[in-house]
């Protein structure tokens, strides 16, 4: 260190010893994630730009955001993890550093108010994850204060870096791979915060939304397509058990012989084949010898002399 300062580390140093310790912890046995950008943009899709808008808005990150947006450009962020109120994340800078997010839990009031507002508006689960929705329902769902994006006092962070301010770049960084994370999988936005998505689909339900969510009208999906797509099993348990259905006996068909036209190509054959047969049968009787008649015995005729 140099009069408090750690020495400068280049891009390719970090990316260097960056890949040294994904290698390493690979031989151990973990699975990183890390976060891999194609050019300078940060997030594409309309959750992750969400959420790096959001991040933009806050004054108390303004300071310290150029850096992480730089970090997570370069690659630095090596693994980033997203479960239920955190995020654990690696960092390559003149170390490898551990950061740690921590996020509270939407408050539950809120949450009850956003089903309530956007349930007569949310019918698909594909069309809510990938932003297709109104422009109302969305600004609703992002709305700073009592929307689904965590303020600074609900963000609580801790990194291993010597950096002594709340914010550092690591972690900065950290806050924008978020957003570039929900590209991928925008669910995760709702598994952070603490609550379950499919609830807005099943208030939809619950409101009479049912035959709206299953039509195949518009954007709307299949329950049996939600299910393929992301295992979800929508709550039936109310209702009674469709009775199978019964199939209608086979109806029997008369089977309809056709008559059809004698050829009289036929027929004639037939008639000249008759002719020749009763032909050769008196030509036969012709050619056979003529039967000798015999005498019975005891009778009293003698044949007469021939002269």
């Amino acid at each position: 260190m140099y009069g408090g300062w750690r020495p400068y580390v280049s891009v390719a140093q970090r990316r260097a010893k960056a890949n040294r310790v994904a290698a390493k912890l690979s031989k151990q046995g973990r699975s990183l994630k890390p976060i891999s950008l194609a050019g300078r943009t940060i997030a594409k899709t309309f959750w992750g730009k969400a959420w790096c808008d959001n991040l933009d808005s806050y004054s108390d990150f303004e300071n310290r955001l150029p850096r992480g947006r730089t970090y997570v450009r370069n690659g630095s962020v090596i693994d980033l993890q997203i479960s239920s109120g955190k995020v654990e994340a690696l960092v390559s800078g003149s170390e490898i550093y551990q950061v740690t997010i921590q996020i509270d839990e939407l408050n539950a009031r809120d949450w009850q108010a956003i089903t309530r507002d956007c349930s007569q508006a949310v019918d698909s689960l594909m069309d809510l994850l990938q932003g297709r929705l109104s422009k109302g329902v969305m600004q609703r769902l992002t709305r700073q204060k009592d929307g689904l994006f965590p303020s600074p006092k609900e963000i609580k962070i801790n990194c291993s870096c010597p950096d002594w301010a709340w914010l550092c770049k690591h972690a900065a960084a950290v806050l924008y791979g978020i957003g570039s994370r929900l590209d991928e999988e925008p669910e995760l936005l709702f598994t952070l915060r603490d609550v379950d998505h499919r609830e807005l689909i099943s208030q939809a339900v619950a409101d009479g939304n049912l035959d709206q969510a299953l039509s195949g009208g518009g954007r709307a999906l299949a329950e049996d397509d939600l299910g393929a797509l992301f295992g979800i099993d929508l709550d039936n348990a109310g209702s009674p058990p469709a009775e199978p259905a019964v199939a209608d006996p086979p109806v029997r068909r008369k089977r309809v012989v056709s008559k059809r036209p004698v050829s009289k190509t036929k027929t004639a054959g037939s008639k000249k084949a008759t002719i020749r047969a009763k032909t050769a049968t008196e030509v036969e009787k012709k050619a056979a010898p003529p039967k000798k008649s015999t005498a019975k015995a005891g009778s009293s005729r003698t044949p007469k002399k021939r002269k």
